[in-house]
């Protein structure tokens, strides 16, 4: 089996340059591309990136590049990487996706077939099988994927299984809540620090608060969960025992955070309990049930992130209007505060009351949406 690997992260659209930000304090070179980051490493190096990285969607091993302009090309493209250095006798090893775009190869059920196919066939030479035997897949799964952009192929396997925003900690959600690692990209995107004061007056289901807290402790965003590399017979065990044992030294224990969620759905605000109750920072957060409107405090240098209800979320256009015109109101005496705000209302600024100082295009899902950045004034605190 291989010691050195060619990796990607993937990420949403806008968010590569945060990614490639934490491999870099991670001490990984890195090269940012659209959707994802490439970077290198060994065994350690997976389970570490996906262990550690908040932002990112999935770490893959990629396996080759080659042309593939016919599918004659793409068979023997396939069937000429190394996949006995991958893949165990025994193994699953699924063509889980292929896509295609701006290629000659379109059909991506065509795509799918004749990679497994290349695939079968080379194993079966590779482990003296005769070609008219199918190969038993029944242990550890590999999945395989396949993206052929302008001709060119690329073909990996996912080493993360669930989507790395699948942190393990939520129990229960609301109504379409922000992912976990867009919550932390935008975070790392903001101005908060954790000795700033935090809050989200639309918390839903607790994202921005949990993520809030776990990056400030150092809780590693992988600690409570499980990859699909875990189940691969050439990972070492030992290794991800210490990675894990490492990364839960890293927590700090003794850091004293002022985060504060509200919102004025109150069974909403009894999930985001028991949410950064699983996650381990119960005791780092207060939820509240509030109407937003009533939010007042005397506490200065601090930072609001919102995820409004919008588009898909909240279809009354006249209610998102009114919920924006009172959120400007409301933060209007909040002089010191930076304010952030996702939403995908192109009309937000005139809405809210105030042109943005920053905004940035993002993608939640498939939906296009902006994040609205307004710098408090800054004043020095009294000793």
């Amino acid at each position: 089996m291989k010691n050195k690997f060619n990796l990607i992260a993937t990420a949403a659209a806008g968010l590569e340059a945060v990614v490639g930000r934490e491999l870099r304090d991670l001490g990984y070179e890195c090269q940012v591309e659209n959707g994802r980051v490439r970077f290198s490493g060994d065994i350690s190096t997976i389970i570490e990136s996906n262990l550690w990285l908040r932002a990112a969607d999935r770490i893959k091993i990629i396996v080759g590049q080659f042309p593939a302009r016919t599918f004659e090309e793409l068979f023997q493209g396939v069937f000429g990487l190394d996949w006995e250095n991958y893949l165990p006798l025994g193994c699953k090893f699924p063509i889980s996706k292929a896509k295609c775009v701006k290629s000659k190869l379109h059909n991506e059920p065509s795509v799918q077939a004749i990679s497994k196919k290349a695939v079968v066939k080379k194993l079966q030479k590779h482990f003296h099988r005769p070609e008219g035997v199918p190969l038993q897949e029944t242990g550890a799964e590999f999945k395989i994927e396949v993206s052929i952009l302008k001709d060119v192929a690329t073909v990996m396997i996912d080493t993360t299984g669930s989507s790395l925003f699948k942190r393990g900690y939520r129990v229960e959600k609301g109504g379409a809540p922000i992912k976990e690692n867009m919550a932390a990209a935008i975070l790392l995107l903001s101005n908060w620090y954790p000795d700033k004061p935090l809050i989200d007056p639309t918390c839903g289901s607790g994202t921005f608060c949990i993520e809030a807290a776990m990056m400030a402790r150092k809780i590693a965003p992988g600690l409570k969960r499980d990859f699909a590399f875990e189940d691969w017979n050439w990972v070492d065990k030992n290794l991800v025992k210490q990675a894990r044992q490492k990364a839960e030294g890293a927590i700090d224990k003794e850091l004293e955070l002022d985060i504060l969620g509200s919102d004025i759905d109150a069974r909403l605000i009894e999930i985001a309990n028991k949410n950064a109750l699983a996650a381990g920072v119960a005791e780092d957060i207060q939820f509240k049930q509030m109407r937003l409107q009533d939010l007042k405090t005397e506490k200065t240098n601090g930072v609001i992130l919102s995820n409004p209800p919008y588009g898909e979320r909240l279809l009354d256009d006249d209610a998102i209007a009114k919920l924006y015109k009172e959120m400007g109101q409301t933060f209007s005496s909040l002089k010191t505060w930076s304010i952030f705000v996702l939403t995908s209302d192109e009309q937000f600024e005139a809405r809210f009351g105030r042109l943005a100082d920053k905004k940035r295009k993002l993608y939640n899902g498939t939906l296009k949406v902006d994040l609205y950045q307004f710098f408090g004034q800054r004043v020095k605190r009294s000793n």
